[in-house]
């Protein structure tokens, strides 16, 4: 198995997409952290169990990760329950979407401090531990949006194209310490999130896209799989879009 003996942290993985990845992680050996925020407890014991059924170690630690002092405690518990941390996936993120002139502060704020402080959050606590090991994996989720703007969403947009340059200069940074830091940008991808579109617009998106159908979450874990495996060990700094072609 390509991750035993690897221990991963993947923020908001209680559902969607993080929830695949994690699954994904666990499925090729790596032992893993379920980090979540509202999700229920028979849900996550639920997601412990699917982990524990690839024969790896599964724990879930709840935490704000726009909270600087949940995030650093979500890494130390992690180091104190498996003696190390060999990849991090900051994934948590959020959407207040609506127009600029109808956005308030605090729609604004929310979603930087979950989608952007919080990778910062994570990855500044984390990256004391693998740079004594001298080595670590980190893969930022990203959009679309963070490249091409989206209308109603000004917020989450700017999140996600600060992580890419926030990936880019910490792959600049960590890249002699063995550290390699990548993002990778879905495009449309079916959960929670995306449910709630009207018709119409998901039709417009559908349209859009050459594959002619939507992403999975699994689509995307595969990715991040790849990018967390030795076979992405000479690639660093980059963005990967995961979007059927949408914004090529």
């Amino acid at each position: 198995m390509e991750l035993k003996g690897k221990v991963s942290i993947i923020t908001g993985s209680g559902k969607g997409i993080g929830k695949a990845i994690l699954l994904k992680l666990a499925e090729n050996g790596s032992d893993v952290v379920i980090n979540y925020m509202s999700q229920k407890s028979e849900i996550i014991e639920d997601i412990i169990n699917q982990c524990s059924s690839f024969g790896v170690r599964a724990i879930a630690i709840k935490a704000n990760v726009s909270n600087h002092d949940e995030a650093k405690d979500l890494i130390k518990k992690t180091v104190d329950e498996f003696g190390r941390i060999d990849i991090l996936v900051n994934n948590a993120g959020i959407t207040r979407d609506t127009l600029v002139m109808r956005m308030s502060e605090k729609d604004f704020d929310d979603v930087i401090n979950t989608n952007l402080k919080g990778t910062f959050n994570c990855t500044k606590h984390v990256i004391n531990y693998m740079i004594k090991q001298r080595s670590g994996s980190i893969v930022n989720i990203s959009s679309v949006v963070g490249l091409t703007g989206n209308a109603g969403q000004s917020n989450y947009s700017s999140s996600k194209a600060g992580i890419i340059g926030f990936t880019k200069s910490c792959a600049k940074e960590l890249g002699s310490r063995g550290i390699t830091v990548n993002a990778v940008a879905p495009g449309f991808i079916e959960t929670d999130m995306t449910d709630v579109l009207k018709e119409d617009l998901k039709q417009k998106m559908l349209d859009a896209i050459p594959l002619k159908r939507f992403g999975k979450p699994e689509d995307v874990a595969s990715v991040v799989y790849f990018l967390c495996s030795s076979l992405a060990k000479y690639i660093t700094g980059q963005v990967i879009n995961i979007d059927g072609g949408m914004v090529m």
